[in-house]
C-alpha cells in the first residue's frame, strides 16, 4: 500500500485502464442482455405467426413493432376473410391502430392505441388473463407499464373517456409498453362519437381494420404461408414476425461484434500497459527486494508481495469500472433505446450480480497475468545479484 501511495500518479493510470476495460465490457454486455430479454419476452407476448397489412405501410408497421412507433393505416374489413380462406392459416384476428389527437391527455404524447377484438383474439387476450385476470369492456382500457397511470384512473381520447383496468407487466418493447388496449367495437365507437364529442375527428369506420394476425397450422412454415398470402391478395403485405425479430438479432449480433472487438483490444492493451509497468515497478525495486531476501523473506513472500500489489490495483479498477459502467448505463438508457430503436428490458438483478462479479473477476485476472512474470523474475533473482543491479 505504501509503494502504490509513493507512485500515486502511476498507480492511478494503471487502475484507469482496467476502469475503462471492466467498464466497457460491462455496460456493452448489459446494453446486449437487455435487448435479448426484451426479444425475448416481445416475441412471446407478440403471438402471432404472420403480420398481414396494407402494402405501403410495411415499413411504418415494422417501426410500431420494434420501436413502437404510434402509427396509423388502414384496409377494408374483408381482408379478415380473404386471409381466412389462405390455404395453411389456422386463426386470424383483426387489430386497428390509432395515434391519439396530441392534445387529447397529458399521456398521449408517445401513446399507441390498439383495437383487439376479444373473440378471435389469440394475440393479446391470452398474456391480459394471465397477468391481469381482466378483458376490458365497454370504455374500460389496459395500459402498458411506460404509461403514468394506475388501475382506476381515467384517460380521455378524442372526446371519450375511458378507464383503466389494468397495467400490464414491462416488456422493453414500446409496443407493449407505451400502447393503449381496448376492445375492438369500443375503438369503434370512440371515433363514431369523435364527430361530436372532440375537437379532432378520428376518420375510421366499423369497416376499416390496419392488422390482421395470422396464426399458422403446425404443419407448413409461416414464411410459405405469407407467400400465399401475398399472391392471393393482392395490396398486401404479409410481415412473419420470426424475420422481424431476426433482423434486429442480426443488427445486434454485429453490434455486439463491433463492442467486444473494441473491448477486446483495450483488453490486450491494458494487459500490456499493466505488463510493462510492473517490469518498471520491479526494476526499481530490485535493491529493496534484493535487501528483503538478504534479511530472510521467502521468493514466494515477494512473488506474492508483487502479485498483490497486481491485483490490487486491477480488483479496484474492475470494482470502479462496473460502478460507473453501470451509473452510464442506466443514466443514459433513453437515449440508448433512441438511439439504437431496438427494445430494451433491464436484466433481472441476478443476471446483474452475475455479470458484475464476473467483470470484476476479469479485471483481477488480467492483473494477475499481467504481473505474473515480472513478480516470478524478481522472485528468483539472487540477493547479492539484486541489491547491487538495484544500486
Amino acid at each position: 500500500m505504501k509503494n502504490l501511495r509513493r507512485r500515486f500518479v502511476r498507480t492511478v493510470l494503471l487502475v484507469l485502464g482496467v476502469v475503462v476495460v471492466s467498464g466497457t465490457l460491462f455496460s456493452a454486455t448489459i446494453v446486449m442482455q437487455s435487448i435479448q430479454n426484451s426479444l425475448r419476452i416481445g416475441t412471446y407476448r407478440l403471438g402471432a405467426d404472420v403480420l398481414v397489412v396494407p402494402e405501403k405501410y410495411e415499413a411504418s408497421a415494422r417501426n410500431a413493432l420494434l420501436a413502437g412507433e404510434p402509427t396509423s393505416f388502414y384496409m377494408k374489413k374483408d381482408a379478415l376473410d380473404k386471409v381466412r380462406a389462405v390455404d395453411g392459416v389456422k386463426n386470424v384476428s383483426a387489430q386497428v391502430f390509432i395515434q391519439p389527437a396530441s392534445f387529447s391527455c397529458c399521456y398521449s404524447a408517445n401513446v399507441f392505441i390498439v383495437g383487439f377484438d376479444p373473440r378471435t383474439d389469440f394475440t393479446i387476450k391470452p398474456w391480459l388473463e394471465e397477468s391481469i385476470k381482466t378483458i376490458p369492456e365497454g370504455n374500460e382500457i389496459v395500459t402498458g407499464r411506460e404509461i403514468p397511470v394506475k388501475v382506476g384512473d381515467y384517460i380521455p381520447f378524442y372526446g371519450t373517456e375511458f378507464k383503466v383496468v389494468g397495467t400490464l407487466e414491462g416488456t422493453g418493447m414500446k409496443f407493449f409498453d407505451n400502447t393503449v388496449f381496448m376492445p375492438l367495437e369500443t375503438a369503434y365507437r370512440m371515433a363514431e362519437q369523435s364527430r361530436k364529442k372532440a375537437r379532432q375527428v378520428l376518420n375510421i369506420s366499423s369497416d376499416d381494420i390496419s392488422a390482421v394476425l395470422v396464426q399458422v397450422k403446425s404443419d407448413i412454415t409461416p414464411d410459405r404461408v405469407a407467400i400465399r398470402i401475398e399472391h392471393d391478395i393482392p395490396g398486401v403485405k404479409a410481415i412473419v414476425s420470426d424475420q422481424v425479430i431476426s433482423t434486429v438479432r442480426q443488427q445486434m449480433f454485429v453490434l455486439l461484434r463491433s463492442i467486444f472487438l473494441i473491448v477486446g483490444v483495450a483488453w490486450i492493451m491494458a494487459l500490456l500497459m499493466i505488463a510493462v509497468v510492473f517490469s518498471m515497478i520491479v526494476n526499481e525495486r530490485q535493491r529493496e527486494i534484493g535487501l528483503m531476501r538478504a534479511m530472510g523473506a521467502k521468493k514466494s513472500g515477494i512473488f506474492r508481495l508483487i502479485m498483490s500489489e497486481a491485483i490490487l490495483l486491477s480488483g479496484l479498477g474492475g470494482i470502479l469500472g462496473v460502478t460507473v459502467g453501470g451509473i452510464l448505463v442506466y443514466s443514459f438508457k433513453n437515449l440508448l433505446i433512441a438511439s439504437l430503436k431496438m427494445p430494451y428490458l433491464w436484466p433481472s438483478s441476478f443476471k446483474i450480480a452475475v455479470l458484475v462479479l464476473g467483470c470484476i473477476v476479469l479485471s483481477i485476472i488480467t492483473g494477475a497475468i499481467a504481473a505474473l512474470y515480472p513478480a516470478y523474475s524478481v522472485s528468483k533473482m539472487e540477493p547479492y545479484d539484486a541489491i547491487r543491479k538495484g544500486e
